[in-house]
């Protein structure tokens, strides 16, 4: 090789790179003096010829003279190319990564005869790709597959499964009440728990297995070749792996336990997005059941039946919604001695295409599940107001969901409707249940004193199937209290009820709120409640809710409730 120049050896010397002059017609290669620096622990003669040197080269030995020869040489002038590759000296030797920079010269016949060009250390870039790979594929925190990677894995453990008949599994494991170590001792200790509970399932794992963190307090797991009594075996491994010792973190240990949910591939689940589905669907139902439990999916036909319904009633309340077939009816509250009509009940009706009329039980529930209740309540709201305005004498009540209570556009329409309709909210009686009540006393409160404020009244509905105690309900300063029907139903029959319903009209009566007794079903009883001084009835001896307004052949003014 021709000498380098002083200066440019100079160069080369402090850049950390050496230069080279390949003649691919002999193989020998002849380098500048620098190759020591970059080469410390090569001998000379494994870089005198490109087949040597090759041996050293991996991941593939002929990437050098694979990148010769892609491009056509230009007319005179050379080929320029650059490569990556790694160079170990032996199999226990760390790989030295090298980027290589040159041109290739053609020879009469247009094949790569000569090459020359620059060769330097390039481990610092190499680690960067390869943590930036690292980063897009490994959840940060636990350094697990990340979701992305998960579920591209599941897909192939799917495929793998289907094609050669195996069977495969995959779990979903869920860290229990996570929120609870997030605010008794911070998101650091939580995020301690998280990583610790990733280590004790990968400690446990077998060769072939897959873990990545599926969500926060999630991770996905998957099981290849593993039959239904392999996956509860490994799943109860590694719930006791987790629950057995406490995790030690900076603020103390803490006692954690998780719960699985589990589906058989591909006999329950044929793709990842059905797993996955399901896995979730199980998981939630284990921690229904109890903390730190295992289940796995299996077909259930009135659940699939119940989801159909789902669907079909979800479709008819929005378009039910668009064409104004949202209705109500009307269920009388009188009072207990004069019998006289006090308030009307409004429940919410769904007017079907066929003539059919869907009732508040078939609607509101799958409204609430599928989110779509805050859209009913709206309606209603209007409903009652219009029936509010038109009807100058007449006091209605209403049901509210638990998520209404905090909606912000609930309360702007209201505000909004009753602006409107000045004389109106003095005629409301706005119901919430008592679980409600009970969830943040302290939200509660605020929303009764807004409604309050309008001259609305508010009752507590189904009084007695929740825990609200009389000092809750003063601190709310409700005005009325439904006793939950359950409890009045068999008051003529059952000495247990008769003693609970008295005890709660004698206690409400005693903080001076009023009280209405619901599912009344005879006279015998209603002469009972007015006995013990229920201030109201409603119930099938009064009459069940219809659609026909009652007010409107009833010529006296219907006395206010107060």
């Amino acid at each position: 090789m021709k000498p380098v120049a002083p200066q440019a050896s100079t160069i080369l010397a402090s850049l950390g790179q050496a230069a080279f002059v390949w003649d691919i017609a002999t193989d020998a290669i002849v380098w500048s003096d620098q190759s020591t620096s970059v080469f410390p622990d090569i001998p000379a003669e494994a870089l005198a010829s490109g087949a040597e040197f090759s041996k050293l080269i991996e991941p593939a030995r002929t990437i050098r003279s694979d990148a010769l020869g892609h491009t056509p040489p230009a007319r005179g002038g050379g080929v320029p190319y650059r490569i990556e590759y790694g160079v170990r000296t032996s199999t226990s030797a760390p790989v030295l990564w090298i980027e290589e920079t040159g041109c290739w010269f053609a020879g009469a016949d247009s094949r790569p005869a000569l090459a020359h060009g620059i060769v330097r250390v390039n481990n610092e870039r190499h680690a960067r790709d390869e943590q930036l790979l690292k980063l897009s594929r490994n959840d940060p925190l636990t350094g697990e597959l990340n979701r992305t990677h998960l579920i591209a894995s599941l897909a192939e453990a799917i495929e793998e499964s289907s094609r050669f008949r195996t069977s495969c599994a995959f779990l979903l494991i869920g860290i229990d009440r996570l929120a609870r170590i997030n605010d008794a001792f911070g998101f650091d200790v939580a995020d301690a728990v998280i990583s610790e509970v990733a280590q004790r399932i990968r400690a446990r794992l077998r060769a072939g297995d897959v873990l990545g963190r599926f969500s926060g307090n999630k991770f996905g797991l998957i099981l290849k070749n593993c039959t239904v009594d392999d996956m509860n075996v490994a799943a109860e491994r590694f719930l006791a792996g987790i629950r057995d010792e406490v995790v030690p973190t900076r603020s103390g240990p803490v006692s954690v336990t998780a719960s699985i949910g589990a589906v058989s591939i591909p006999r329950y689940a044929r793709n990842a997005d059905e797993a996955i589905n399901r896995a979730h669907e199980t998981l939630d139902m284990a921690k229904r059941r109890r903390a730190g439990s295992f289940l796995v999916w299996r077909p259930n036909v009135e659940r699939d039946a119940q989801r159909r319904v789902n669907i079909r009633v979800t479709d008819e309340i929005v378009t039910a919604l668009n064409e104004r077939r949202i209705v109500m009816a009307f269920e009388p509250v009188v009072e207990a001695r004069s019998r006289d009509a006090a308030f009307y009940e409004c429940l919410v009706r769904m007017e079907q295409g066929d003539g059919q009329v869907l009732l508040a039980p078939d609607i509101v529930p799958v409204a609430e599940k599928l989110g779509l209740i805050r859209l009913v309540d709206h309606r209603v709201l209007e409903l009652v107001v219009a029936e509010l305005a038109n009807s100058p004498h007449v006091q209605l009540s209403l049901n509210i969901s638990p998520d209404t209570t905090m909606d912000p556009d609930w309360w702007a329409s209201i505000e909004s409707l009753m602006r409107a309709h000045p004389g109106v909210a003095e005629r409301l009686i706005v119901e919430i249940t008592e679980t409600v009540a009970i969830q943040d006393i302290d939200d509660v409160r605020g929303f009764v004193t807004r409604l309050k404020n309008f001259g609305s009244k508010i009752a507590i509905d189904d009084f007695g199937a929740g825990y609200t105690s009389f000092r809750n309900l003063r601190k709310l300063g409700v005005d009325i209290v439904k006793i939950d029907g359950a409890f009045v139903q068999n008051i003529a029959r059952s000495a247990d009820d008769r003693a609970f319903v008295q005890t709660l009209i004698d206690l409400a009566r005693r903080l001076q709120i009023r009280t209405v007794a619901e599912w009344v079903q005879d006279e015998e009883s209603a002469v009972m409640l007015r006995e013990w001084g229920c201030d109201y009835i409603q119930g099938r001896l009064i009459g069940l809710a219809s659609s026909e307004r009652p007010w409107d052949r009833r010529a006296t003014v219907l006395p206010a409730v107060s």
